[in-house]
């Protein structure tokens, strides 16, 4: 059965589809600018007139949503980040004008306050830099009421506070967004792999040598991770999410496999830069490294895999290469 490709595709057990992906986008103040981002080869900025443009051709590529991420201008940035909950801030905007252009396309909008804190932490901070639970997720909520007001069909959480999802979803349905949908960043782990990340969004120099140890998860820990998505779920979670996507594939089988819920992965910064760097040094054939990573995840028990290599991932569905979009 393995001899011949044809029986080879006829037992295959896992199935990646464009229908599986989500692609994560960064979005600037500013018009007509992209900005290259080093530690991401082949990811940009970009303020809200491109923003729409690739949108375009990621729909026009099937991909079905997107997840929005803020680049905020330092002048912004306060110990309390209170441009995340502006009703006119760069993320509510780029909402509107998303829902405007591109009203099919799915709309996953971060909360967290980590882009508009001038410390770089998810959330309000103490005398002794210690990140402050309750007074955090009080500010979350106004920030997910912000983006559902501006048309996000998916907030989602990714600051791990305690608690927060069940107050989100409470403000949400008190304000008569039944509709919106909460993504828990359930899993996340204080992963080394989210460098790049920190850069494209800002946050890398404001957090400096600290961590996120007092509030993301340990990566030696599997039962925490079970704890955690169980209490979201209660608190009225409709997706849960685990991060990073290949270090944690043991914990996205197992949360599939027992809570058998929507279970969305985020193959983050630091893996894209790690097969970006191996396949521009021609050490990793480029599509099918891509692909066997994400159909890993996929294998591991994700509904949807955020990666930005979706965009390509999409090209080769259809037939297409770098050079058709």
């Amino acid at each position: 059965m393995r001899k011949d490709l044809f029986s080879r595709r006829l037992m295959a057990e896992t199935r990646l589809t464009v229908d599986d992906l989500i692609c994560p986008v960064f979005v600037m103040e500013g018009q007509n600018i992209r900005q290259p981002i080093a530690s991401m080869p082949g990811i940009d900025r970009m303020t809200i007139d491109l923003l729409l443009i690739e949108a375009g051709e990621l729909m026009r590529l099937g991909v079905p949503a997107i997840a929005l991420f803020p680049v905020i201008d330092e002048n912004l940035k306060t110990l309390t980040g209170e441009a995340a909950h502006a009703s006119d801030g760069l993320v509510q905007r780029a909402i509107r004008a998303l829902k405007c252009a591109c009203p099919e396309l799915g709309i996953i909008s971060d909360v967290a306050l980590d882009p508009y804190t001038s410390h770089g932490q998810d959330g309000l901070i103490d005398e002794n830099a210690y990140v402050l639970n309750d007074e955090t997720t009080a500010i979350l909520v106004k920030q997910a009421l912000s983006h559902a007001e501006a048309g996000a069909d998916i907030v989602a959480p990714s600051d791990m506070m305690d608690g927060r999802i069940g107050v989100i979803r409470t403000a949400l349905e008190n304000a008569g967004f039944v509709h919106t949908r909460i993504l828990a960043y359930s899993a996340k782990y204080a992963s080394h792999f989210y460098g790049p990340f920190r850069d494209a969004v800002g946050s890398a120099k404001a957090l400096g040598k600290a961590d996120k140890c007092s509030y993301q998860l340990d990566p030696h820990n599997r039962d925490e991770a079970l704890h955690e998505i169980a209490l979201d779920l209660q608190e009225g979670a409709d997706i849960v999410m685990i991060k990073p996507g290949m270090p944690c594939l043991d914990i996205v089988y197992q949360i599939k496999s027992e809570f058998r819920v929507p279970t969305f992965v985020y193959q983050v910064s630091g893996e894209y830069a790690m097969l970006k760097a191996a396949i521009e040094r021609g050490w990793l054939s480029k599509k099918e490294a891509i692909l066997e990573s994400l159909i890993a995840i996929k294998r591991a028990g994700a509904d949807a895999i955020l990666t930005y290599f979706a965009k390509e991932v999409a090209a080769w569905s259809q037939g297409l290469g770098a050079e058709d979009f």
